[in-house]
């Protein structure tokens, strides 16, 4: 990081000595200018961006005292150091009150400046660094505060910063709240990488920026991972915005639109029906707009008896209740038959699938984990031909789930299991005993080792061997670490162990396995 400086002296050795002698690029400095006088070191402030003014204090016709207080007026965080032939007091308490960053006599001693350089420096870097943690600070609070807008959850001093800092003061009511979805959020998050579908929600917000630059018209904050609230005014066509985000994004939006209100208390009702307009996809069809006065009331109630229907269908689930599990489906499909697409009718058994999904990931439980399966899996579905085929396809899915649910519940020490495996994969590079994981889990060693067997099958310290190995296979795969860096990432201190044990293991040494 370069920080820019002028320099201002009167006397011609000492301004050629201090551009000379001083290594600048050493300190990430640059001398923007030299000059003799404090008429033409003003200049230079006006017209040129710098953050250190180096100034000898007695200068004709302007002191460098004088430019320091002028240039100061409209830059308070520029950095003066003064340079003098005076040790006069009266000199040196203005400086002080100035606050600069230094005070260095002549005849000038090289160090001194250097010293002085390196403080002002550190200053300007401290002050960045301030900078930057506000301004990443800064799109947080504007999405938390506008979300509370919308949720009708806000306080008076949200409304300030947002009309004050946000221009939300400029917005031209009536509006309307209008939340955009990502469809097929689950399914494309699953086959990106972990990082890429983390930026999906992140490209939408950045397209969405791209689409609309006035910000008087248009506000926007992320609700979740997949869903996008925005405020727009009665000039914005949501049509249009959709139509140049459906170019930009690598999957379709759907939307849906709240009915028009006149002031900020009255968002959170248009909020809420963009919400319930948006839950009628199910039944709409994907990458359109959703109005809400456009649902009939018997869609709306279709809607929340869905709802109910798929919380008790996961009550069910969870409880091991095969037969309500039986008649809860059975109600959703009775309700599916209505619906006379055949592509709408499979989408309906896909969608409870992915309600299903979220359901289970809130329980650390995975869907396709749990069934055997993948997502292309789910393509059986467009092969039935009947919805009757459909249904009994899913139910039967159900009962697996529900029965898995119930097995692992009855291994009641498993959550326990599970958090000592998760601590220990997280330590696997320390010298990690089953005398520790005890003591860190409130156990005695013997208790917790019979724990432990009971539950995995396997004695902890063969599990801890089994992790070490698997983690050592995929660095051997995954990166070009030497043999003995990888065995101490994984724990071993003593390089022989490490190859003997994987050699026991794997049939082959680590060299020869990374060749192969």
């Amino acid at each position: 990081m370069s920080y820019r400086v002028l320099l201002a002296d009167d006397e011609r050795l000492d301004l050629e000595g201090m551009r000379t002698f001083i290594p600048w690029e050493e300190l990430g400095l640059h001398v923007v200018d030299a000059v003799s006088n404090g008429f033409n070191a003003r200049s230079v402030l006006e017209s040129e961006q710098i953050d250190i003014l180096v100034t000898d204090v007695r200068m004709p016709h302007m002191s460098g005292l004088e430019l320091a207080e002028q240039a100061m007026e409209g830059r308070k965080d520029l950095k003066v150091i003064f340079v003098s032939g005076y040790q006069d007091f009266h000199y040196a308490k203005k400086a002080m009150s100035l606050n600069a960053c230094g005070y260095v006599l002549k005849p000038m001693d090289d160090q001194e400046l250097i010293d002085s350089l390196v403080k002002a420096r550190n200053q300007l870097d401290q002050v960045r660094k301030q900078e930057a943690a506000y301004s990443s600070m800064v799109p947080v609070v504007k999405n938390e505060y506008l979300l509370q807008l919308f949720e009708g959850t806000y306080t008076n001093a949200a409304i300030d910063v947002l009309e004050r800092d946000y221009q939300l003061s400029l917005f031209d009511w009536p509006g309307r709240a209008v939340v955009l979805e990502i469809d097929d959020f689950a399914v494309h998050t699953s086959l990106m990488q972990e990082q890429e579908g983390k930026g999906l929600t992140q490209t939408l917000m950045e397209q969405l920026m791209n689409v609309v630059q006035d910000s008087k018209t248009v506000f926007m904050c992320k609700v979740d991972q997949a869903r996008i609230a925005l405020l727009v005014d009665a000039t914005v066509r949501v049509e249009q915005l959709l139509l140049k985000l459906r170019e930009r994004m690598p999957c379709t939006i759907t939307a849906g639109a709240g009915t028009m209100c006149g002031s900020v208390p009255e968002l959170s009702r248009s909020y809420r029906q963009a919400l319930e307009a948006l839950d009628n996809k199910m039944f709409k069809g994907k990458g359109k707009i959703i109005d809400y006065h456009e649902i009939s009331t018997s869609e709306m109630e279709d809607i929340r008896t869905f709802d109910l229907r798929m919380d008790a269908l996961f009550q069910a689930l969870s409880s091991y209740e095969l037969v309500r599990i039986h008649d809860e489906l059975g109600a959703l499909f009775l309700a599916a038959k209505n619906v006379k697409s055949k592509f709408t009718v499979r989408n309906y058994a896909l969608y409870i699938l992915m309600k299903l999904h979220d359901h289970l990931r809130t329980l650390n439980e995975d869907l396709f984990q749990l069934l055997g399966m993948d997502l292309k899996s789910l393509d059986v579905i467009m092969q039935f031909e009947t919805i009757d085929d459909i249904h009994l396809w899913l139910r039967q899915r159900m009962f697996t789930i529900s029965e898995l649910l119930h097995s692992k519940g009855q291994k009641k020490n498993w959550k326990l299991i599970r958090e000592i495996i998760q601590y220990v994969e997280e330590r696997i590079a320390s010298n990690i005993t089953l005398r520790d994981i005890a003591e860190q889990f409130s156990f005695s060693p013997n208790y917790l080792g019979l724990l432990f067997k009971e539950e995995t099958g396997q004695n902890f310290s063969e599990y801890l061997i089994m992790l070490r190995m698997e983690r050592a296979c995929a660095l051997l795969k995954e990166t070009n670490l030497k043999i003995y860096e990888i065995a101490d990432r994984v724990g071993y201190r003593y390089l022989p162990y490490f190859s003997r044990q994987f050699k026991e293991t794997y049939g082959k040494t680590p060299l020869e396995f990374r060749r192969s």
